[in-house]
């Protein structure tokens, strides 16, 4: 993952800063709790892609 990519990209839902988290290969949005995967080293910047993260999930 290009780290100058999150400079620029933000969630698609609230506009907030993502985070990579490399064990998981997903772009994290901590105020939504959603995981973006990465497919190819590509961000899927959808919604309906997105996975909801469990209770503290987020903070890791």
């Amino acid at each position: 993952m290009d780290h100058r990519l999150l400079e620029i990209i933000a969630c698609p839902v609230c506009n907030g800063k993502l985070y990579y988290s490399q064990d998981k290969q997903e772009l994290i949005c901590k105020i939504d709790s959603l995981a973006f995967p990465l497919r190819d080293g590509i961000p899927v910047l959808l919604e309906t892609e997105a996975r909801s993260l469990a209770v503290g999930e987020s903070h890791s």
